[in-house]
């Protein structure tokens, strides 16, 4: 065992790495009542900014989503870095608008290129056997970094001075930081090829992995699709409905969401991979009806459920989803079948959000949050049906 824990260190400070990149996505979550307030704009417009988020992660992820399976993983995680720290630059120095899209859009140019490499890095980094392990540091990085930026720059909005200026400086920090561990740290690509043999990629897979990949990528379209709502639109409801003006409360009720999703992956251990599955469309279902409980009766205490139920199935889900894919994945295609699971995932995390946005205008923000919850609750019902239904997935 001793020999072995330097190579968890490994692992584990570049699921840390990860962890740190991905916080810096949803840090502006508690701030968008701010900006709001600063520069006039609806709410349409705040699902807009986020989703602006997404759609920049599906586009790196298409284009060179396989570029970590050439090029090795540190450079394109050092690229990662540096587009997190320009995109802090950019909501530091917002005086429009503008800045907030051009922030978002580099924060999503910075996820799209960790979400593959990152976690095919962390699970390389494993010792030999702690693929389930690794599957977990990767997944809890990802979902526990989503949920530190919200409650991190909710404390600092509302106990700190500059509040729009001190989350941003604190993650360039932590940044700097980051990129000092990574040049640290092994690279696990052996057989690299120059930049210019990478090109743009359909999302396409193994056959070997086709039979696994679609109830796993609806189960993550839901998942992302919940949180998806709750990071661009619980701020406002919590304001608007509860007449809740404290932003680290608004940061913590949207932390809790990923922080369950953690605790939620961390059970797949006990569950196994092929019961996680149904399980956490189970655990979905209920927190899209718990949800529908809070918008309908204004209740504080039916979010919270809903943030604590949602995250725990979204959590079950998406691990049981990543592991199935990625032991269903040849080892030269892994990072690049993984960005399109994240693809599919990171798609729930747009279009669903823009369409809430669109409907809280004419029918306003209770009617479009029980319309999206009626879609998803149809889509996850079909998957879990599916889910019982399927044969033992073929492994590789």
């Amino acid at each position: 065992m001793d020999g072995r824990r330097p190579e968890w260190r490994a692992c584990v400070l570049s699921g840390a790495v990860f962890a740190v990149c991905m916080a810096g996505t949803t840090l502006p979550t508690p701030l968008y009542p701010l900006y709001q307030d600063k520069f006039g704009f609806s709410e349409l417009t705040v699902t807009v900014v986020y989703a602006l988020y997404a759609f920049a992660v599906i586009g790196v992820l298409l284009l060179v989503g396989n570029a970590s399976d050439a090029v090795g993983r540190r450079p394109v995680l050092l690229c990662g870095l540096g587009l997190a720290a320009l995109s802090a630059v950019c909501f530091l120095c917002a005086t429009g608008l503008g800045w907030l899209y051009a922030g978002r859009l580099l924060s999503g140019l910075s996820a799209g290129l960790f979400t593959g490499a990152a976690t095919a890095y962390v699970m390389e980094l494993a010792p030999e056997g702690g693929a389930s392990r690794a599957t977990f540091v990767a997944t809890a990085a990802n979902m526990g970094g989503l949920g530190c930026g919200p409650l991190l720059s909710g404390l600092l909005a509302q106990y700190a001075a500059w509040p729009l200026y001190l989350p941003f400086i604190t993650h360039i920090a932590l940044v700097a930081v980051s990129a000092a561990v990574l040049l640290r740290l092994a690279e696990t690509v052996r057989e690299r090829q120059p930049l210019r043999t990478v090109r743009p990629q359909r999302p396409a897979l193994p056959p070997q992995v086709r039979a696994v990949f679609g109830p796993a990528a609806t189960a993550s379209f839901v998942g992302f699709a919940l949180f998806g709502v709750f990071t661009s639109v619980s701020p406002a409801f919590l304001t608007e409905s509860l007449h809740v003006d404290d932003h680290a409360v608004s940061g913590l009720i949207v932390a809790l969401a990923f922080f369950s999703s953690t605790a939620g992956q961390l059970a797949v251990g006990r569950v196994g991979v092929r019961h996680s599955l149904p399980l956490g469309c189970a655990g979905l279902l209920a927190g899209l009806a718990l949800l529908a409980g809070a918008l309908r009766w204004d209740q504080m205490s039916l979010l919270i459920a809903s943030a604590l139920v949602g995250g725990v199935g979204q959590g079950l889900a998406f691990r049981g989803a990543l592991a199935d894919v990625a032991a269903a994945s040849p080892g030269h295609r892994r990072a690049a079948v993984i960005s399109t699971l994240f693809v599919v995932a990171y798609t729930g995390i747009s279009v669903p959000v823009i369409g809430v946005g669109l409907l809280t205008g004419p029918i306003g923000l209770e009617g479009a949050g029980l319309v999206f919850i009626g879609c998803m609750a149809a889509l996850v019902v079909t998957a879990a049906v599916y889910l019982l239904r399927r044969p033992e997935p073929a492994r590789v």
